[in-house]
């Protein structure tokens, strides 16, 4: 069983950053692909950003390309998502989640691409 834990969400102004960071417990995921989405209210789950295993390949939406960077430490157990000039429209909970089923390695885009969740974290950008 994993567990993953959200934290550094917040509220904060436009232009403003964030730091969000993703704790797994339970299995070392250093194997597996990560990944951040996030859920605006009333609006489906969509993808932010994916990392492969080694850290190498990242793939970020195109909305939040050249402001949002993933990374991850796996000595930690962790990933990471550093958010710049953040807008309003980037209000959401963020959530991270980890891929552990055969060819864990596969980043996706998806959903149903992953197999835990975290809880998640709420990001509010005022105006």
């Amino acid at each position: 069983q994993v567990q993953l834990v959200e934290s550094g969400g917040g509220l904060v102004q436009t232009g403003g950053s964030l730091r969000l960071s993703c704790a797994a417990s339970g299995r070392t995921l250093s194997s597996s692909a990560m990944g951040w989405f996030r859920q605006a209210p009333g609006k489906e789950r969509e993808f932010v950003a994916t990392i492969n295993p080694s850290g190498t390949i990242t793939y970020h939406a195109d909305s939040v390309k050249g402001r949002f960077t993933i990374s991850r430490d796996n000595a930690k157990n962790s990933v990471y998502l550093q958010m710049n000039s953040l807008e309003p429209e980037d209000t959401a909970v963020y959530y991270c989640a980890a891929v552990v089923r055969p060819a864990a390695w596969v980043t996706s885009r998806i959903t149903s691409g992953y197999d835990y969740w975290g809880q998640g974290t709420q990001v509010t950008v005022s105006s």
